[in-house]
């Protein structure tokens, strides 16, 4: 089929310039080749980071929401100290305040393996129970949590090496041992928040730390109307001025800042070989090799109109672009849902000893799609219509002796 009858029909002479484009492509396939794998590779980059990130903030979004609605820490010198339970009945006369419970919870280093342990004395309202909003912070059989016994997370069983039965030696406040049987170990659904976790009894924990009964490590507040709840913690602040009231929004907030940090500093790292890409592509797109030019005298000289030239050029950016984009796109949901983000893990999810070992639930907006879309294929595609633009306005037969001089 001749020019003349590919013009026939719009339809027509789209699929004509599009086959030739394809052929073009073809012709210089080594080239094309190894731009659209660089390419590829920086957009699965992006769209690792962007993926992982948003996915990771979600997750813990999700199982944040089974946290305190508000947390009262007690303050000494501007540091966290322990909380005495008689100030919890000033809590508990606060409007708007419908339930107020203490806590006991603590950090233990194990010298022997070099980790940190939280240790918890889970409140027994909610130790067997699943919230309907959202997941819990961990699961566990609260029948099996004795004194004398714990309950260990996933990262605990697996650096440890323990199971069911075994025992770990800790070393108390006054230098003595206890040791403690593991009961249970925490399911790995809650791995995120639970690697390091460690369920204890109250009478074990305040023997451990030589804590009184008169005290808590801070205090949960839980209020009528969820919409009062910035209100009840300045009232709480009035009330008690020597304590911090921690909201939940502001425990989603660290979250986001943390990992928005984290993806941000994996794009600073890798933006070294962005830019060289930014670069190269520029290079490519911006600038009409001698054959490519010859390309277009003649296809000038058989009688293609300069928009059809422009068309081809197009067609051959938004090719490559968009070919580069859902291959970078699929291999970075490969990486980061399927094999849990191999490449880039350590960077974003942080480094333990007790490393916590889970698996994302796959998180895509359209909104990270359109973003990772303009700021890859948009800018690429645009910048081959200029230089195209400029060597189809020439006379044939002058860019033709161009070529040949």
């Amino acid at each position: 089929m001749d020019y003349e009858t590919q013009m026939r029909s719009p339809i027509e002479r789209q699929r004509g310039i599009i086959d030739f484009t394809l052929s073009s492509l073809m012709r210089r396939k080594v080239k094309n080749v190894g731009l659209l794998c660089l390419y590829a590779l920086i957009v699965f980059i992006l769209a690792s980071a962007i993926f992982f990130t948003s996915s990771i903030k979600k997750e813990a979004s999700l199982i944040l929401r089974g946290t305190p609605e508000i947390i009262v820490q007690k303050m000494a010198a501007g540091r966290h100290d322990l909380f005495p339970l008689r100030d919890m009945e000033a809590v508990k006369n606060v409007r708007g305040v419908a339930a107020v419970e203490g806590r006991l919870w603590g950090y233990y280093f194990d010298d022997r393996l070099g980790a940190n342990y939280t240790l918890i004395v889970p409140p027994a309202a909610r130790s067997s129970a699943e919230p309907s909003e959202a997941r819990p912070l961990f699961w566990f059989n609260a029948a099996a949590l004795e004194p004398g016994t714990i309950v260990i997370g996933e990262g605990v069983a697996r650096v440890g090496k323990l199971s069911k039965g075994d025992s770990i030696a800790f070393t108390a406040y006054d230098g003595s041992t206890i040791d403690l049987k593991v009961a249970d170990t925490l399911s790995s659904k809650s791995e995120l928040v639970s690697s390091d976790l460690i369920l204890i009894g109250e009478e074990d924990f305040r023997k451990l730390f030589d804590i009184g009964k008169d005290y808590a490590t801070d205090i949960t507040v839980e209020v009528k109307n969820p919409r009062e709840i910035p209100t009840v913690a300045s009232k709480i602040t009035r009330v008690l001025p020597d304590t911090r009231p921690i909201v939940r929004d502001e425990i989603l907030r660290t979250y986001d800042s943390i990992f928005n940090w984290r993806g941000g500093m994996m794009i600073v790292i890798l933006s070294a070989a962005i830019l060289a890409f930014v670069i190269f592509a520029w290079d490519k797109a911006s600038g009409l090799s001698a054959e490519e030019r010859q390309e277009i005298g003649i296809l000038k000289a058989v009688g293609w109109e300069t928009s059809d030239v422009i068309l081809m050029k197009f067609w051959e950016g938004a090719i490559v672009s968009l070919t580069a984009y859902f291959a970078g796109v699929i291999l970075a949901y490969v990486h980061v849902f399927l094999t849990g983000s191999l490449i880039f893990e350590p960077a974003l999810k942080g480094w333990s000893v007790l490393y916590p070992h889970f698996s994302l639930t796959p998180f895509i907006s359209a909104e990270q799609l359109i973003t990772l879309f303009f700021l890859t294929v948009v800018p690429y595609t645009i910048a081959t219509i200029v230089p195209t633009w400029r060597a189809a306005i020439i006379d044939p037969d002058a860019a033709m002796r161009q070529t040949g001089e």
